[in-house]
């Protein structure tokens, strides 16, 4: 069964009533990052998740669709790009998504964005997430280091991705 989740913009990133921010230098060029994050099966590092299919054909661009299950497999979601900024000449790109259905209840909103830019010793990401809940959530003392714990090993994960290239 499907359930249909809220679409947002960009501001929503700033003001989901649930949201996590990864802010780090990783060691390589930005395009290295960009290529990562925009190939079929990305996020492959991430333990937190079973498998990542853009389901549009190349080239990516606003309107791509994209699918997701996290680990083990049981909660999936679809999703759909509404940014896609790439700027090969300053070395800057970017793109979001918002989800537009999961096959569980619960979830009003989801989405993450992603800038990769240059750093002084190779790249900038900042990659965020946001979301908010249908209904009553999990109270602030629960659902704070819940999602502390799971976008931490995400953080983790790619670090140690990025660092083994």
């Amino acid at each position: 069964m499907a359930y249909d989740l809220e679409s947002f913009d960009e501001p929503f990133f700033d003001a989901a009533p649930m949201k996590y921010t990864i802010d780090v230098t990783l060691p390589v060029a930005p395009e290295v990052a960009w290529a990562e994050f925009t190939r079929q099966n990305t996020l492959d590092w991430c333990r937190a998740l079973s498998s990542v299919t853009y389901t549009s054909p190349e080239p990516h661009h606003v309107g791509t669709t994209r699918s997701i299950a996290l680990a083990p497999g049981l909660v999936k979601m679809n999703e759909v790009f509404f940014i896609w900024d790439e700027d090969a000449g300053a070395s800057t790109y970017r793109h979001a998504f918002h989800g537009v259905q999961a096959n569980i209840p619960g979830l009003k909103k989801f989405g993450e964005y992603t800038e990769v830019s240059p750093a002084e010793h190779g790249t900038r990401l900042v990659w965020k997430f946001a979301m908010e809940l249908a209904g009553a959530g999990l109270p602030p003392f629960l659902s704070g280091p819940i999602a502390n714990g799971a976008f931490g090993m995400v953080r983790t994960d790619t670090i140690k991705h990025f660092a083994a290239m």
